[in-house]
């Protein structure tokens, strides 16, 4: 935080210590009561199911948002909280849906003066909303049992309009603050991705509208933000050339852009990163001696087992071929060769049945191995290209020394400027 530029670091303090004033002025509007407690024990229940359902998801459309707004069905709960809650228990939702976001999505890799400012942001949203519906009803929270015929419906749509605009802005203007030199119209992201946000709104008015009157079908409706997760949000990600299609790992222009996102994040918390990348051995002779559909079952197996060796947080992408690459954000190099040899043995156990079994062919193919090459951030390399050679000429090495063998590059590499040869 103490890097940001002046009027950056003025503005994340203003809004922050807003919010604060806001926490202590509203403290005491509304006594707490067991029935404000029994709502806000649910509702934070129903956000860490959520979020831990949608963790993985949730991740990478944070990682991939870099630079722009990242629009997430946290406001559901938030939403809720708003119309049901007290201040203070309002106020708790927001923090606890934002360190479980930290602790457990973000995997602790979040910088967290951004997430500390997001959550003030929210607060003073939900504030400005929270004097919205006090107008439109005469009531303090808890909202829901006063919004009733078209004046209640005005102040809940106003609302929501006040609670989304206002966190959309202060967050806008802290992209452009800091990102002076990007264009201006990245700052506000796609605009369909507002969409999001309207929809958490709509069902977070759902959620506190059943807690009030049929609490017992709240467990049926918190089916609804895992399915909008799952449902939508996850098709959409697929849809937009983020996986590729063989083997639903990330595809090699995303994996790319995390990649690169996550190497600008180690930097500013002065962490690490890892990369794998990984060759088959011999898959040209397996695709050719047992035909291309035996080569896609074996390369949908090896896809799968390196899903399935690494961490939670962990990216994995097909990078062309019989070649996968995976990024390990805050890892050592103990770390990533324990990783490499995992994902070593789990690919060498493989047994992959032949769809087509040719003349004097197996019908199942196993005794696959492969050649893995890792290299670590910032000690092999501070630079995305030259990180991933150091990886690749690891492979080869790998290749060279035998196959079957997983092979870290430690040595320090950095771009230097040819040697000019002496024209004598």
């Amino acid at each position: 935080m103490w890097k940001l530029a002046t009027p950056v670091f003025g503005y994340v303090l203003v809004v922050d210590a807003l919010a604060l004033i806001v926490v202590a002025a509203t403290a005491a509007l509304v006594p707490i009561t067991a029935q404000s407690l029994l709502w806000c024990g649910l509702i934070l229940a129903g956000e860490v199911v959520h979020l831990e359902a949608a963790q993985r998801i949730e991740r990478i459309r944070e990682l991939a948002a870099d630079g722009r707004p990242h629009m997430h069905l946290q406001s559901i709960w938030i939403f809720a909280g708003l119309l049901l809650l007290p201040p203070p228990l309002a106020t708790v939702v927001i923090v606890v849906s934002y360190v479980h976001s930290w602790v457990r999505v973000y995997k602790r890799r979040g910088v967290i003066h951004r997430k500390v400012f997001s959550g003030a942001t929210v607060i003073l949203s939900c504030a400005a909303a929270g004097a919205v519906l006090s107008a439109g009803t005469g009531h303090v929270a808890p909202y829901v049992p006063h919004l009733d015929g078209f004046g209640g419906m005005t102040a809940l749509l106003t609302s929501g309009i006040v609670y989304f605009g206002l966190n959309y802005v202060l967050v806008i203007l802290a992209i452009l603050m800091s990102n002076p030199g990007k264009p201006p119209r990245q700052a506000f992201g796609n605009p369909s991705d507002v969409l999001i946000v309207l929809a958490a709104v709509g069902v977070g008015c759902g959620i506190a509208l059943v807690m009030t009157v049929r609490p017992w079908l709240l467990p049926v409706l918190m089916v609804t933000p895992v399915a909008l997760h799952i449902g939508l949000l996850l098709p959409q990600f697929q849809a937009a050339a983020r996986t590729d299609s063989k083997t639903a790992l990330l595809a090699p222009e995303f994996w790319v852009q995390l990649a690169r996102n996550e190497l600008a994040r180690a930097a500013e918390l002065s962490s690490t990163a890892g990369v794998l990348m990984i060759d088959i051995d011999h898959f040209k002779a397996i695709d050719d001696g047992n035909g291309h559909l035996a080569g896609d079952e074996v390369l949908r197996a090896v896809a799968a087992a390196i899903q399935g060796s690494v961490r939670g947080g962990d990216y994995v992408g097909r990078f062309g071929g019989d070649e996968f690459v995976v990024l390990l954000p805050g890892t050592t190099s103990a770390e990533i060769a324990s990783v490499a040899d995992r994902i070593r043995t789990a690919i060498a156990r493989i047994e992959v049945p032949v769809p087509v079994v040719r003349p004097g062919k197996p019908e199942v193919i196993t005794g696959l191995t492969a050649s893995i090459g890792a290299a670590v951030y910032p000690e092999t390399a501070t630079e995305y290209t030259i990180l991933l050679q150091a990886a690749d000429d690891a492979v080869f090495e790998a290749k060279a020394g035998g196959r079957d063998r997983v092979v870290l590059a430690a040595t320090r590499t950095e771009l230097t400027r040819p040697e000019i040869p002496d024209a004598r």
